[in-house]
């Protein structure tokens, strides 16, 4: 007998979010096939590993410095335009790559530039979405809307590597998946074009002057302002750096190092980080449903889970034993994730949401560089074993804290906004 598949509620009762959703599924998978894609187009041109190297620092440079003005310009611009040219300016860069590369015509030097093009234009598009979406959904489908994000970030880490390998294999090499790529963001553009979402209006108080100002530097200092007051939110972006600058090094510089050393190298690896993957979405699937009474509370708990993967990587349990443990740790990432997203959209009020979204950005992938750094500098000097056992010591003893503020375990749900 044949039986239907039904789409999430958030899915089935939401027609603007379906839109939004469908754009952030096509852009996770263009940056996704970007990604592997980029470092083959700078060897096609002739670069090494110094070339690759700087085409990658060009793409992220400019996330970094535009994380907080692209959170400025997002809560005074309307939030799908900055979407539909984000979107536009990505796909220009993609098609003009794919054409240099497909006529031979590419250098590394054009490279960089549109590398760094297309992430000035990435780094718009993140506090901009954050923004948007809680105008796109009832606040009772905030959780679940911020679970399939987490689900399409996901799916895109599984499938978007799998989908360049075949585009650079079977449509042209890297110029053709490039191509392809173009293509995702102009189905993205056709998806935002229709999107109408609700006017949100808050009660503002008459000495915030970010409600009222259109001064740059204003708005920045307010939207600073908005973070500060709320001791919750200073306690997990503080909570999320540490992961960023002290967890995350064990995936992107000593994990590899280890497998190769200890293990099966590339293969082991690879089944790893499948297992994270899979933990991930399963989490994803978990939090489509399950909406804990404190948010913030269980995402603290959570992320002491996540806080052990260095542990659990230098754990020497072998490939699939490392792998179990990886996906109960996937599960506690991407579940603190969305509460810690749900949080913020129904806790922040909407005409600071991106200004704040971007704190949260800026504080994550603005520190990766520093702890792959220190992560190297420090395991060349006292082991790979003994770094990782220090990253969880310290990593899970600030979550621990975090966990323990009064702030965090006792915020409540709710959202501040009324509908018009």
């Amino acid at each position: 007998m044949l039986t239907t598949v039904r789409l999430p509620a958030v899915l089935r009762d939401e027609p603007q979010y379906r839109l939004l959703f469908g754009s952030q599924v096509l852009s996770i998978l263009g940056d996704r096939v970007t990604a592997v894609a980029l470092p083959f187009a700078v060897l096609a041109t002739g670069g090494g590993v110094t070339q690759v190297a700087m085409v990658s620092a060009a793409q992220f440079l400019p996330f970094v410095v535009l994380a907080l003005p692209a959170g400025v310009w997002a809560d005074r611009w309307d939030r799908k335009r900055i979407l539909v040219t984000s979107d536009a300016v990505r796909l220009l860069c993609q098609l003009t790559a794919a054409i240099l590369l497909l006529t031979d015509n590419a250098s590394v030097g054009q490279l960089v530039a549109i590398a760094a093009v297309y992430g000035a234009a990435d780094a718009f598009f993140a506090p901009a979405f954050s923004g948007l979406l809680p105008s796109t959904v009832s606040p009772t489908n905030l959780q679940p809307a911020n679970a399939l994000r987490g689900l399409s970030f996901s799916l895109g880490n599984v499938l978007g590597p799998v989908a360049a390998g075949l585009l650079i294999a079977f449509a042209g090499g890297p110029g053709g998946a490039l191509a392809i790529d173009a293509l995702t963001f102009a189905l993205s553009i056709a998806l935002l074009a229709p999107l109408r979402a609700r006017v949100v209006t808050e009660v503002l108080s008459e000495e915030d002057p970010a409600a009222t100002t259109t001064h740059f530097w204003t708005s920045l200092r307010e939207g600073w302002g908005e973070v500060r007051s709320r001791p919750w939110v200073l306690a997990f972006l503080s909570e999320m750096s540490v992961y960023h600058l002290v967890v995350l090094p064990s995936i992107f510089v000593i994990g590899p190092v280890l497998m190769a050393r200890e293990l099966d190298g590339a293969r082991s690896w690879a089944v790893i980080v499948f297992c994270f993957g899979l933990g991930n979405i399963l989490g994803d699937l978990l939090f489509l449903r399950w909406r804990p009474t404190h948010a913030l509370r269980v995402a603290s708990l959570l992320f002491i889970g996540g806080s052990c993967q260095a542990l659990f990587i230098g754990s020497g349990f072998g490939t699939w034993g490392i792998g179990a443990l990886e996906f109960v740790a996937g599960v506690c990432v991407t579940g603190a994730f969305t509460l810690w997203d749900t949080s913020l959209g129904e806790h922040v009020p909407d005409h600071a949401l991106s200004r704040v979204s971007s704190y949260d950005y800026l504080t994550t992938t603005g520190v990766i560089p520093l702890g792959n750094l220190a992560a190297g500098v420090v395991s060349a000097a006292v082991g790979l074993h003994a770094t990782l056992i220090g990253m969880t010591v310290v990593a899970g003893a600030f979550s621990l804290f975090v966990a323990s503020l009064p702030s965090v375990r006792m915020l409540p749900r709710g959202a501040q906004t009324t509908e018009r």
